[in-house]
């Protein structure tokens, strides 16, 4: 069933990224105080808010895994936090050369980039707790239980702007400081077609990862 709509969902994700690039080079105006540099924006913000919504995948489907212990939800569980991961990780690497360009400093200690970088080691902790030896079950509940707690960063990300003075800039402000137009149409299909290439490299992952677990259950059923 998964193969039925992942190669779709690719296909798709990939043609609206193709026209995201169009719009990003020759569509959206170029920034008058950053310049060319700006356009990195159409990636940034992509990467982090799939991030963020991986982050809300491994939280939902670790709930789900507490109540009905179904491995499924562990794989999507374990599929989404490697994706995250990876994101949020390209997202900071972006966002530090926008703030070299920027603020002249490849990395500042504010409230939102701090707390975006201690997201990624929770749920980079999260992974290696994955890896360790211990009985499958209780592993996949331990795991359930730290991506819950874990994911209480997320709103602290997007709040932090606002509980401490915060440097980071606003995205789709209403009140000043908001994107042009072209721009904000860009980051819209920017992001849409990242959210369908997210999607579709979830859906492989976790595949790979029920068939790896299938694999495994053979190689101890012939011994």
């Amino acid at each position: 069933m998964l193969r039925n709509w992942i190669l779709p969902c690719a296909l798709v994700g990939g043609l609206i990224t193709a026209l995201s690039q169009y719009l990003i080079y020759r569509y959206a105006p170029i920034e008058r105080v950053m310049g060319i540099v700006q356009k990195i924006f159409y990636t940034h913000l992509p990467l982090a808010w799939w991030a963020f919504a991986s982050f809300l995948v491994v939280c939902i489907a670790g709930f789900a895994y507490l109540r009905t212990h179904n491995r499924k939800w562990d794989a999507i569980a374990g599929a989404a936090a490697e994706i995250g991961v990876v994101f949020s990780g390209l997202a900071l690497i972006s966002g530090s050369i926008w703030a070299r360009h920027s603020w002249g400093v490849w990395w500042t200690w504010d409230p939102r980039l701090t707390t975006t970088l201690i997201l990624w080691f929770l749920y980079a902790g999260y992974l290696v707790l994955r890896q360790i030896d211990m009985p499958r079950d209780r592993k996949a509940s331990v795991c359930a239980v730290v991506g819950i707690v874990a994911f209480l960063d997320v709103p602290l990300v997007f709040r932090s702007a606002r509980l401490w003075r915060s440097i980071h800039p606003a995205v789709f402000a209403s009140k000043g400081g908001g994107l042009e137009p072209e721009m904000r149409l860009t980051a819209i299909v920017a992001i849409l077609g990242f959210g369908f290439l997210w999607a579709a490299i979830l859906g492989l992952r976790t595949t790979q990862i029920r068939r790896r677990e299938q694999l495994d259950a053979m190689s101890i059923t012939d011994l």
